[in-house]
């Protein structure tokens, strides 16, 4: 790449494809300000190659944000170690493979080293929600933040989470045990109280917001179900990389450092002062299917990159990676019929085709004749038929 510690000019085009509602026809161009001398011609400009091979100290060769993008939390916190189940189950024994669309990497980088989030469109399974698994594996930047979005989340859902009735129960229980009637339920009890953060617990936004040393990869899937106002909630947190937690506010002069649960098993964190403030500010990568627009602040303030259905060769290594290179061979049939369909049909879902390929090598299936057929139209059913 080039210099560390230069940020670069990029005018990075997605492959034309399905873009969002509000841009349906239209090719995904990003264009990012200049930032330093040197040039993404330079192949290997980015840290993410999109190849697969893992490299667990390429995130230190990220160079520095802009001064805009700079923030300051601390202490600084390790993060956990990669979710190899979950990896293996998302990626499949994922093995080196032709490098990314380069017009693709560019994007990708380019919201890496602006700190910026990455608005990915794309059809359902066009593989949109694997990219920052992909991200987390080659970097090496431990387990993936998962917040699924639906009709109903709200920003706090991402936030935090505060049991205030579990808090009362447990309050009054140690009253009656303790012998001590009339503490007041914010009251620590010089340790022996039960504590405000056993009751509180961040969620995946909030767990990617603390203080990181390195950035924390963090999944909002599916944005565009989301309530009309979520997009608009989200722009402050993103902008600033902090929030508060007005139940730790009120208590700071008592309890300057409470730890609570975070969105990662068995994972407890302090927080100083109620105030959450990231250090590295996370990779959030933000999923929609382009069913609805979004507004223009909130796409002002991320990279876009389309995604368009995976070619032939692309599906097989998808098959290999899940199964295994030979399977992929055996199933060069179902797969080319699979493209076919898929791109008649304006676009199946990927694990559409894994289906078929388990049930190919889950029993006596051969796969063709007339009940092969009729298995397949079931299975491969178009996405708007459901």
């Amino acid at each position: 790449m080039g210099t560390r510690g230069e940020c670069h000019s990029v005018r990075a085009t997605a492959p034309s494809g399905r873009s969002s509602a509000g841009e349906r026809g239209n090719r995904v161009t990003t264009d990012v300000s200049d930032y330093g001398p040197a040039s993404p011609s330079d192949p290997d400009w980015g840290i993410y190659r999109g190849t697969g091979v893992p490299r667990p100290d390429g995130i230190d060769d990220l160079p520095p944000p802009p001064p805009w993008r700079t923030f300051n939390g601390g202490p600084p916190q390790p993060g956990p170690p990669e979710d190899a189940d979950e990896i293996r189950r998302r990626l499949g024994t994922f093995s080196p493979t032709a490098p990314t669309d380069k017009a693709q990497l560019d994007v990708i980088n380019a919201a890496l080293c602006l700190r910026r989030p990455l608005l990915v469109t794309g059809r359902p399974g066009s593989g949109k929600s694997t990219l920052p698994y992909r991200i987390a594996h080659e970097l090496g930047l431990g387990r993936v933040l998962y917040w699924p979005v639906t009709s109903r989340t709200t920003l706090q859902d991402g936030l935090y989470s505060y049991d205030a009735i579990g808090r009362v129960q447990a309050t009054a229980t140690w009253r009656a045990m303790s012998g001590v009637p009339g503490v007041a339920t914010d009251s620590e009890g010089a340790g022996e109280a039960p504590s405000v953060g056993d009751f509180l617990s961040l969620g995946p936004l909030g767990t990617a917001l603390l203080p990181y040393e390195r950035p924390r990869v963090l999944l909002v899937d599916e944005l565009d179900k989301s309530d009309i106002d979520l997009p608009n909630d989200l722009l402050s947190v993103l902008e600033e990389g902090t929030f508060e937690i007005p139940e730790l506010v009120r208590s700071e002069a008592r309890s300057p450092y409470v730890e609570v649960h975070t969105d990662d098993p068995d994972i407890r964190v302090p927080v100083q002062g109620g105030r959450v403030r990231c250090r590295a500010f996370p990779i959030v990568v933000i999923t929609s299917n382009g069913e609805r627009e979004f507004p223009a602040a909130f796409l002002r303030r991320c990279l876009r990159l389309d995604i368009p259905q995976p070619g032939v060769e692309e599906l097989a290594a998808m098959v290999a990676a899940h199964f295994s290179a030979e399977v992929a061979e055996r199933a060069r049939d179902v797969i080319a019929q699979f493209h076919e369909r898929s791109s008649r049909s304006g676009g199946l879902a990927a694990d559409q085709l894994l289906n078929a390929v388990h049930l190919m090598t889950s029993g006596d299936h051969p796969a063709q004749g007339e009940q092969w057929d009729k298995l397949m139209a079931a299975v491969w059913r178009r996405l708007s038929d459901y």
